[in-house]
């Protein structure tokens, strides 16, 4: 199928389909998604929906079309896997088929990247009002100028309630997510669950960002008074949220960044934040900002007085909430801003031996970068009896189509050239493993994290752990100096380093994958 025999199909359903809502305004989508019984309201006016199933992205039904003019280009595997062109554009016309006999469609306009010279303009059409809310909160939204000129470059079709039968359509389940980079389009059946149309399309810029020299990177980002920004990367679980939410700093963005030869930009317009156990004492800005028109995703909400409680996992832990940036009221708009001064690796280590704190080369960077590890705690999943460690690549490895090295040396050209500072701080535990010793201290934590942001750990004396080869501060304002050596904390000398060893060679097992990089990467883990 031709790209414009594929495009004038798409047109057909547009124009064929009896009511197809264009651009609807927040108000008018919560209406009908009302009408349609696809949620309910809450008590503090944000629109409440739950996605069955699938309460999460579903990675194993991820797919690339196997194309010939991206073929060479990407990083084919688990995370990136090739699904034919005949077999996606026969799940095409079945899907709008599906659609076309909908009573109503959703169609929405809006871009991805802050930054106009490298942004990508977005077509979203849903099966859903909810989801089509969702898309309204999550992209950019047009001007009504922009919109009156609107071409869009990518096309999102969304239909959750279209089932691929995987013995005929080549997936492996009746959920897909497909990505046609020749086609522009983003397919999604199967799942209800919206993100999977956020973290497709920064796939789409993940490939797309570097023939730019840009960065794109999953992280955080805010910036001082001074115009200092930082970079916080992190897994679940490791504080990236809740350490980049700062009062004295203005928000860049959450979750999705670009670095280009100007400065960072923000992805997205807006914010998709876990809330589980989310209350106005921890996270005051979050919770202000889920009134009316930001969307709760299997959050549960008490039948008679619709509040939500945030505490309640009875759908899923990973709750969601989606509201525009602007809900916060520190973000600065538009999420542009300068080069970073500061990048900070965020990781939970249950193991009790990597330093709080600790500053990298340039090429240990690279190397944690690429290692983007993090601890999985017992209990968490099932069969997960004591912690384990975990890692994904540049902090963010299901949303890489290119190979990961060369993200790793984006960001090392990029350190180099602005003079950034980075640091490696774990928010995990101190004086022991999980289960023994105790989690960091969240005030010590910003205490260091304040610290590296305004420079004064520049100047302080380091001394270099003999396992991780990490360049720990001997002071830290606000931090006991014992607290900053993890062995100190230890009773037990003997099981700090059995743990410690353990934890390096599960690192330099991980890194065999990456056999391409340049020996002095290489050897900037740990030394066994």
């Amino acid at each position: 199928m031709s790209t414009v025999q594929f495009e004038l199909e798409l047109e057909r359903l547009l124009q064929r389909s009896d009511k197809v809502f264009y651009d609807l305004p927040v108000a008018q989508l919560v209406e009908r998604a009302l009408v349609r019984k696809e949620g309910i309201l809450t008590s503090s006016g944000a629109f409440q929906a739950t996605t069955g199933q699938y309460t999460g992205r579903s990675p194993k039904d991820k797919f690339i079309v196997h194309e010939r003019s991206i073929q060479k280009n990407i990083e084919w595997g688990k995370v990136n896997q090739p699904i034919s062109s005949a077999h996606f554009e026969r799940l095409y016309s079945k899907v709008l088929h599906y659609l076309s006999k909908k009573g109503e469609l959703f169609v929405r306009h809006g871009y991805v990247g802050a930054d106009k010279k490298n942004n990508v303009s977005l077509r979203i059409i849903n099966e859903l009002a909810w989801h089509n809310l969702f898309a309204r909160q999550l992209f950019i939204r047009p001007s009504e100028e922009e919109l009156s000129t609107f071409l869009p470059e990518f096309t999102i079709i969304s239909a959750p309630g279209f089932s691929a039968d995987p013995v005929h359509d080549g997936t492996n389940s009746e959920a897909f997510v497909i990505i046609s980079f020749e086609k522009k389009t983003v397919l999604i059946g199967g799942t209800e669950y919206a993100g999977e149309m956020k973290k497709s399309i920064f796939s789409v810029m993940n490939y797309l960002l570097p023939d730019q020299n840009v960065l794109p990177m999953h992280c955080s980002a805010n910036v001082g008074e001074e115009g200092d920004v930082a970079l916080f990367f992190g897994l679940s679980g490791t504080g990236k949220t809740t350490l980049s939410a700062d009062p004295y700093r203005n928000l860049i963005g959450d979750d999705e960044h670009g670095w280009s030869t100007t400065g960072v930009f923000n992805i997205e317009g807006g914010c998709y934040a876990k809330c589980i156990n989310l209350s106005p004492e921890k996270e005051p800005q979050i919770y202000r900002a889920l009134r009316f028109g930001s969307v709760l995703e299997n959050v549960v909400v008490d039948e008679k007085t619709r509040e939500a409680n945030y505490g309640n996992t009875f759908y899923t832990e990973n709750t969601r909430a989606a509201y525009p940036i602007e809900s916060i009221p520190n973000a600065i708009n538009p999420s542009i801003s300068g080069h970073p001064s500061t990048i900070i690796f965020l990781t939970a280590d249950a193991f009790g031996v990597l330093p709080p704190i600790s500053k990298l080369t340039k090429e240990q960077a690279m190397y944690h970068f690429l290692s983007g590890y993090t601890s999985k705690l017992a209990g968490t999943e099932r069969g997960v009896t004591k912690p384990e460690a975990t890692f994904s690549t540049c902090f963010g490895a299901p949303f890489l189509p290119l190979p990961p090295y060369r993200y790793a040396s984006m960001l090392g050209q990029k350190i180099s050239e602005h003079n950034v500072d980075v640091f490696l701080v774990n928010t995990g535990w101190s004086g022991g493993p999980y289960g023994v010793g105790k989690r960091m201290d969240l005030a010590y934590t910003r205490a260091m994290v304040r610290a590296a942001l305004q420079g004064e750990l520049n100047t302080v004396e380091t001394t270099r752990d003999p396992v991780f080869g990490l360049h720990i501060p001997a002071h830290c304002p606000g931090v006991p100096d014992e607290l900053l050596q993890p062995m100190k904390t230890w009773k037990n000398k003997e099981d700090y380093k059995e743990k410690a060893l353990l934890l390096a060679q599960k690192f330099q097992t991980n890194f065999e994958q990456f056999y391409s990089v340049s020996l002095a990467v290489k050897n900037s883990g740990p030394n066994i």
